[in-house]
């Protein structure tokens, strides 16, 4: 995005469109805090339901190696309390190995399964596109999240005869009307939330992560920082906070299956 440039103008009007069940997915603890925690603490304390899918066990995170045993167990708890702290307690797990996350048709039956399960308004997941300006958001298990979610977004949620045993076990095929994705380049970016009011609730749940954080006053501050500069891009007034999103409708009026 060009300095100045107006960001991009998101299909989604807050005013039209009714959110009643959000589904989020991240590849590790802590990824939807980072990305989304303002708005989801929003959402919930409207009334929204809210469930969170985590790819991975983060079985590779840390710094501390004394702590390789009971790593898993650490960071599920964590993302459970910290989850807590913005209005969420559906919590599911796919279990793939920290690291090695592959959009594999494996990896998308999950997927496809559990969005069949929950039937959300929006489904909330890590972008598939790689940020050159900061690479670290970029993780290649975040870039896996993406992938595999957009995949089984389409076709294969609303394809009656993809992975068939899920429709013979009861779960039928869903259109989703939103995919909203996360942590991606900044220029795919073209819809903001003022998460202002939320802000504290965001850094609380990202500070639970505490094995992941070895100088937790500078996280804090480039969190801090990253939220202003969103609200600044979307014109909002100084002192405001915002977290930034690539919103894509799915399924809206007009939509015709196969195009």
């Amino acid at each position: 995005m060009t300095p100045n440039a107006a960001p991009a103008q998101s299909p989604f009007n807050p005013e039209q469109h009714r959110i009643e069940r959000v589904l989020c997915f991240s590849a590790h603890p802590d990824d939807v805090d980072f990305g989304a925690a303002g708005t989801i603490a929003a959402w919930t304390a409207a009334g929204v339901e809210v469930s969170y899918c985590i790819m991975t066990d983060g079985d590779a995170g840390g710094f501390d190696p004394a702590q390789r045993a009971e790593i898993i167990a650490l960071r599920a708890a964590e993302q459970e309390r910290a989850a807590a702290l913005v209005g969420v307690t559906d919590i599911h797990y796919l279990h793939q190995r920290d690291g090695y996350l592959e959009p594999t048709h494996e990896v998308m039956r999950g997927v496809v399964k559990l969005i069949r399960e929950v039937r959300p308004d929006v489904v909330l997941s890590m972008h598939p596109e790689r940020n050159w300006k900061r690479i670290q958001k970029s993780h290649p298990d975040h870039l896996a999240v993406g992938e595999a979610v957009t995949r089984a977004v389409y076709p294969a949620v609303e394809n009656p005869f993809a992975y068939p045993d899920l429709a013979e076990a009861g779960l039928e095929a869903f259109k989703l009307p939103w995919l909203w994705l996360y942590a991606g380049p900044e220029e795919r970016e073209n819809h903001f939330v003022d998460v202002t009011e939320h802000v504290e609730s965001k850094l609380e749940a990202i500070h639970v992560h505490v094995s992941q954080h070895p100088d937790a006053e500078a996280m804090e501050a480039t969190v801090r920082r990253g939220m202003q500069a969103n609200a600044g891009r979307a014109g909002l007034p100084d002192g405001r906070s915002a977290e930034a999103f690539h919103v894509v409708m799915v399924n809206g009026p007009g939509t015709i299956a196969g195009f």
